[in-house]
């Protein structure tokens, strides 16, 4: 089968377009910005990518045009398939149809959490000799690619809620048909296409629908918002954790702690991952893995060599005691639990916390209200503000003096060079590549203090995504 398909450096139909050509199929795609690393990685595997929506790209004739969620009526490739009836269809049916059917699918669903918990899953499943496929919103460490494909009947995938296609409204996930589910937690996201929490709840509650009676939830017990999809129907084995059967104990100093399944210790988890977050992140994964087999224990102790996700509270860098980090916080709630767990690993250090308001969630401004309570507990803030539909100055207000807003990238930059001082922990996050700005900052720092940037392999504290 011949695959071209649109969108293919978004990390998802990347990821399909991997898994595609190691089943054996011919692969093609376009974009409209092809560049590395994605377009590396694409072409190493022997795919030709084409820049931009040419209608001509018709004439390459695959036999399906697999069509992501970032394209929309009025593109010209796509008005083109329409016009001549040419088959397509959406990257999550495609998936479903040619690699899903015949495998136990392991899904992880929730507003937050996602990658890194599918990235445990996989790795607990891989260290156990199981080799699963997995498709991942990111790059686990431990494998070193966001995707694969194996002949393993167990197969890992990141589900996400965000909508199908311009064809197909559905959240992703309910293509996808899991024995094993994790539902992570459950807040209001993703404004440009749910108008309401509700919304949001109904899709979960259809991804609720498709997990068999011979099947397990794991579910986020002290998730109210959770509670209410559970209690529209519920025809599955329901395993809770944070409150209910799964629990971890009081972490010591360096991030370990017990885990106990209703009641009873299964082992102790030895780690350096930071935050009540990633403990619920693991009670989830070491749950679904143990009900494809894999003892609870075992679990515990492959996660004792869990390297995390890059892009969560990875350390870019340092130059003169001073800390760059690199982390995907986005929502409100992530960026305050991003902050506090960092608080808790580096005492009364200053963190600089340096946000860009990039979804479209942010963009939109519909959490705005939320943000200065989740940027409290950094001692400085600096927000890149443009392209803002809202006032970020005048929403960052209640902050005071500690919050600045930049319209140019440079002079946010030229502006934490002043600032920054040695034992500073400066945290950037934003879910896109935020102009840079990471090795601009090191790149400022090393030539300001004539020291060379001290290049770190990512540091296993664990964001919240």
């Amino acid at each position: 089968m011949h695959l071209h398909i649109l969108g293919i450096c978004g990390t998802f139909m990347g990821g399909i377009a991997a898994i595609a050509r190691a089943a054996g199929h011919t692969v093609t795609g376009c974009d409209a910005n092809v560049y590395p690393p994605m377009s590396d990685q694409l072409r190493a595997l022997g795919i030709e990518l084409t820049e931009g929506w040419d209608a001509g790209q018709i004439d390459v004739r695959p036999d399906v045009f697999v069509v992501g969620n970032v394209v929309t009526r009025g593109n010209p490739l796509m008005e083109a398939i329409l016009e001549r009836g040419l088959p397509y269809t959406s990257g999550p049916q495609w998936l479903a149809d040619n690699v899903l059917h015949d495998k136990w699918v392991l899904a992880v669903a929730g507003t937050h959490g996602k990658t890194t918990t599918s990235a445990m899953l996989a790795w607990i499943l891989e260290d156990a000799k199981l080799q699963p496929g997995f498709l991942i919103g990111g790059i686990p460490q431990n494998f070193g690619i966001s995707a694969r494909l194996t002949d393993s009947p167990f197969f890992v995938i990141e589900a996400d809620e965000y909508d199908t296609a311009f064809f197909d409204k559905r959240s992703k996930f309910v293509h996808y048909r899991p024995r094993t589910v994790i539902l992570n937690n459950l807040e209001y996201d993703h404004a440009d296409i749910f108008p309401d929490l509700g919304a949001i709840e109904t899709q979960f509650h259809h991804l609720v629908r498709t997990v068999p009676g011979n099947g397990l939830i794991v579910a986020n017990g002290a998730d109210a918002n959770l509670a209410r999809v559970l209690e529209r129907g519920l025809w599955t084995p329901v395993e809770r954790f944070g409150a209910g059967g799964w629990v971890a104990g009081e972490p010591d100093a360096n991030g370990s702690f017990d885990v106990f399944f209703e009641g009873a210790l299964q082992g102790r988890l030895n780690w350096s991952l930071i935050g009540e977050h990633n403990r619920l992140n693991a009670l989830a994964a070491i749950a679904a893995a143990r009900h494809a087999g894999v003892p609870a224990a075992a679990a515990i102790d492959a996660l004792s060599r869990f390297e995390n996700v890059k892009r969560r509270m990875e350390i870019r860098g340092a130059v003169h005691g001073i800390t760059v980090y690199d982390d995907f916080a986005h929502h409100p709630t992530a960026i305050a639990t991003t902050i506090e767990g960092l608080r808790r690993k580096v005492g009364r250090a200053r963190i600089l916390a340096v946000l860009e308001p990039r979804s479209n969630t942010m963009k939109l401004g519909v959490m705005k209200a939320q943000l200065p309570a989740s940027l409290s507990d950094a001692d400085q803030v600096y927000c890149y503000g443009a392209s803002l539909g809202w006032d970020a100055a005048e929403v960052l207000a209640p902050l005071g003096a500690k919050a600045r807003v930049f319209d140019n990238l440079d002079k946010l930059v030229s502006q934490l060079l002043e600032d920054s001082r040695p034992g500073d922990h400066v945290l950037m996050m934003s879910n896109g590549g935020f102009g840079g700005i990471h090795a601009k900052l090191l790149d400022t720092l090393g030539q300001h203090y004539h020291e060379d940037i001290v290049l770190m392999p990512m540091h296993r504290y664990g964001g919240y995504a």
